[in-house]
């Protein structure tokens, strides 16, 4: 099988979809035309057609009857521009919630399928989507990193049982969810409080989800749960796991999703962070840091951080 991507690029008339082999690019919807390939959103809308042209796009590429361009000269956008929702799951690696539970001094937690736990999320807009190279601005003093698997929705799903949901994955990403743990609670509100959390102030700043930098076809991934995920800061590994180490699997979590609401096609599921991130030890995210999220098979996403905004 010939491995190729997807990925979203700026050209003179605005984002576009791209097709990947090896370095090079070429246009999505040049390559297959077919007009509604010029977006991302609107190959996932019409994902299973879309993969037969985009497999022979890929078969002209390699056979030199379409036109490339170097991966090297192209601006990456967020691979999907914009995603239509975004949901990030919490607490969903082993390592990470007993590091967590050390740190806070709290007794272990029970394995959340033995007393009838269901995966939890929250939602970031759209518009907080960045791509491969982007500059965040510091939102607080304790900006944070979490390097995460995504899962790009390629079909609709709508009560889906477990064992059939990976099918309605499109593919699969690399994505940082970048947090501000200073903002995670309300001054002046007693921590009893069911009003004590700023899940805004926290997750949903400009910038806060960097994904990219381009979609691995799901066909290319066998084992979500079988790849080694890693995250760097200014070249200093701070974590490093496998996707073996989440708790609820990427399948549950797509089917107790669905039997909340209606994922559809260009939805984001982020499946969670392992361990080593800065809430745990105490240190955080500066101006210049650059971070480099890593999951095998799937690309490096880069992210600079910047100044506060003023």
């Amino acid at each position: 099988m010939i491995s190729w991507r997807l990925l979203t690029y700026r050209s003179d008339s605005g984002p576009r979809a791209g097709i990947a082999v090896g370095d090079d690019f070429t246009d999505a919807a040049g390559g297959t035309g077919e007009v509604r390939d010029a977006t991302i959103i609107g190959i996932l809308e019409d994902w299973d057609a879309a993969q037969v042209r985009l497999s022979r796009a890929v078969g002209a590429m390699m056979a030199g009857d379409l036109a490339t361009t170097p991966l090297a000269e192209a601006v990456l956008l967020a691979p999907v521009h914009y995603p239509t929702t975004i949901y990030c799951a919490g607490a969903n690696y082993t390592d990470h919630v007993a590091r967590m539970a050390e740190v806070l001094g709290l007794p272990p937690d029970p394995d959340p399928h033995e007393v009838g736990l269901n995966p939890w999320h929250f939602i970031k807009p759209s518009r907080c989507a960045v791509g491969p190279d982007a500059t965040v601005e510091m939102p607080s003093q304790k900006l944070d990193w979490e390097v995460e698997l995504g899962l790009v929705i390629g079909r609709t799903a709508r009560n889906v049982p477990v064992e059939r949901a990976l099918e309605h994955v499109a593919g699969y990403v690399v994505a940082n969810d970048l947090s501000a743990r200073d903002f995670v609670s309300r001054p002046g509100v007693p921590d009893g409080s069911p009003f004590k959390f700023d899940w805004v102030g926290q997750k949903c700043f400009d910038g806060s989800c960097p994904f990219g930098p381009w979609i691995v076809p799901a066909a290319a991934v066998p084992d979500p749960l079988a790849l080694s995920i890693r995250l760097r800061v200014n070249g200093d590994l701070r974590q490093d796991s496998t996707t073996a180490r989440m708790i609820f699997t990427p399948a549950e979590q797509i089917a107790h999703l669905s039997s909340r609401l209606t994922l559809h096609p260009g939805d984001i599921i982020l499946t969670g962070t392992p361990m080593g991130v800065g809430a745990e030890s105490g240190h955080f995210l500066s101006p210049g840091d650059v971070v480099e999220a890593e999951v095998e098979g799937l690309g490096t996403l880069r992210t600079i951080i910047g100044k506060a905004a003023s």
